[in-house]
């Protein structure tokens, strides 16, 4: 059996022990069709749907695990309850061998392990589905860490992206719940996302990049980069000596300390969003590192999110519509923000906004609970099937994320309480004389763009018009209706006045008696009234069929 079937089978088992077995009830694939029972099959519609979906994935390895986690970041089609589950998928695996890792290593850097480094730790201190991670010794001394990618990972995540495509064509044929979601545009997106993982030079400049937003901040640090040790495939980074947030001793540290730690990922989180519109889109336990009391160290560049200035100013608006109470606003807000949603339910989604927002608008911050809010939030969302750009979604998961960790290592955590003085800074900026006089500056050079432009095309327009090839479009989509309805009529007047001539004239033919004859008629006229007799039938048959009789 070749491995992608092999595979695909060891898929179909899985999902069947996970209570997914429905999926693949009947033969797909050139697979026979598994045997289940009815309790099988009705469990895959049972409870606990999200806690059997994130063990299947996890069990599945890898790829199917960092499917799963691009998914827990699409509220918009996911419901909440398996969002809120797949966001605990761990990307744990086991390590592969140093052989392979000295490998790749003197493959994509052209040197041997000993040539790059004094030391370098055969045993690493992290391994995920991509890439695992090994302690080193740079020549001049100083402690890196490289970060080596396991040398199938490309050819697994090709056979396995082929496999999701198929899965992704199934549950669309099979699931009707589902049918509105576009599943291969899902597992595209997630295409997308994993290969540029697979390329750690994407990483290798994010890392960069937060390292020269946060060079000057006291309490803060994202290791450096070492260029000449990185490839496509190793990524060299300065070493950070520390404790992850998830293996924080709660006694030791105290709730003070906790709490202080808390506030500081907070506020590093809203510093990157607010301030540098660049921020790590995936603040999991496991990416902080307690580098000693109150200093925080950051790893993992691979996911990342960007907020332009039109965003952040479309945000402002956003941000001051709310604070104002005008809720019929909020959804053009959010349209502008490229939040799509069926405008036949804008109203619905304005009363759903104010349902939400009666509930919390004048509450003390001390009395939100801000994962209840998220997913509230996520409620909305799927429920509306509101369509989120990626840039927001990835804000709204690292968001969810902070509030999780937060509350974690301090129970009265609220991160709405780092974002006020952001959001009060924000709406400032955008009423300073320097940001008014560049807006005006920016909106006139616009203008003057559109007045450079209009000669020219109105040139155009004259030179059409005199040349007669001006053409002009009307469409009125209300008409539309009215004038298909025209055309029916129209056609089958045509058909009646067809048929109507063909009677009579078979009925001349006959009374004429001219031509071959066949049982004392004209063959000609025998002719005419099989045709006119078809005809009147398939009108009286379209007529009946549209019931207007």
């Amino acid at each position: 059996m070749p491995a992608t079937r092999r595979r695909l089978s060891e898929i179909t088992q899985v999902a069947a022990r996970h209570g997914y077995g429905y999926l693949f009830k009947e033969r797909r694939f050139g697979l026979h069709p598994l045997r289940l029972t009815q309790e099988e099959l009705d469990e895959g519609e049972g409870s606990h749907r999200g806690r059997r979906l994130r063990e299947m994935l996890e069990e599945l390895g890898p790829t199917f695990v960092k499917f799963g986690q691009l998914l827990s970041t699409r509220p918009d089609v996911v419901p909440p309850d398996i969002v809120f589950e797949l966001r605990a998928l761990q990307d744990d695996v086991k390590p592969f061998p140093f052989e392979d890792v000295r490998l790749t290593i003197e493959q994509d850097l052209s040197l041997t392990v000993e040539q790059l480094f004094l030391e370098f730790d055969e045993t690493p201190i992290a391994a995920a589905s991509i890439g695992q991670v090994h302690r080193a010794v740079l020549p001049n001394g100083r402690a890196v860490a490289v970060k080596v990618q396991r040398p199938d990972a490309p050819r697994q995540v090709d056979a396995d992206l082929q496999l999701l495509y198929q899965a992704a064509r199934v549950v669309k044929q099979r699931v009707k719940a589902l049918r509105f979601i576009d599943t291969e545009g899902l597992v595209d997106e997630f295409a997308r996302s994993i290969r540029q993982e697979l390329d750690y030079r994407t990483e290798a400049r994010n890392a960069k990049r937060f390292h020269a937003n946060f060079e000057s901040h006291p309490r803060v640090t994202i290791p450096a980069i070492y260029p000449r040790y990185c490839g496509t495939r190793v990524l060299t980074l300065e070493f950070l000596e520390g404790v992850q947030v998830a293996d924080i001793d709660h006694d030791e540290v105290g709730l003070a300390g906790r709490r202080n730690f808390a506030y500081l990922i907070a506020d590093s989180w809203m510093t990157m969003i607010f301030r540098h519109g660049f921020f790590h889109a995936d603040p999991h336990p496991a990416n902080m590192l307690v580098l000693a009391p109150g200093q925080l160290g950051l790893v993992d560049f691979g996911q990342v999110g960007t907020l332009s200035r039109d965003d952040m100013a479309k945000l402002t608006g956003l941000f001051i519509d709310a604070a104002n109470e005008n809720i019929e606003a909020l959804p053009g807000r959010l349209a502008d923000l490229g939040v799509q949603f069926p405008r036949e339910k804008e109203m619905q989604f304005i009363d759903e906004l104010r349902d939400v927002f009666d509930r919390y608008y004048g509450t003390r911050l001390a009395e939100i609970d801000p994962l209840q809010v998220t997913r509230e939030a996520f409620a909305l969302i799927y429920r509306m099937n509101l369509e989120l750009p990626t840039r927001f979604v990835l804000l709204d998961k690292a968001l969810a994320t902070l509030g999780a960790v937060g509350v974690e290592l301090y129970a009265d955590f609220n991160v709405f309480e780092i974002a006020r003085p952001y959001a009060r800074d924000l709406l400032l900026e955008r009423f300073r004389p320097r940001r008014v006089v560049g807006r005006a500056r920016d909106e006139v050079r616009d203008y003057a763009r559109v007045v450079r432009r209009m000669p020219l095309q109105l040139g155009d327009t004259l030179e059409e018009v005199s040349s007669g090839e001006l053409e002009v479009g009307i469409r009125i989509p209300a008409l539309e209706p009215l004038i298909r309805k025209v055309d029916i009529i129209a056609n089958r007047g045509i058909v009646a006045l067809l048929c109507a001539a063909g009677l009579i004239g078979s009925a001349i033919l006959a009374a004429v008696d001219r031509g071959p004859e066949l049982g004392g008629l004209s063959v000609l006229a025998i002719g005419g009234f099989v045709v006119s007799f078809a005809a009147a039938v398939w009108l009286v048959a379209s007529v009946v069929r549209t019931g207007r009789v």
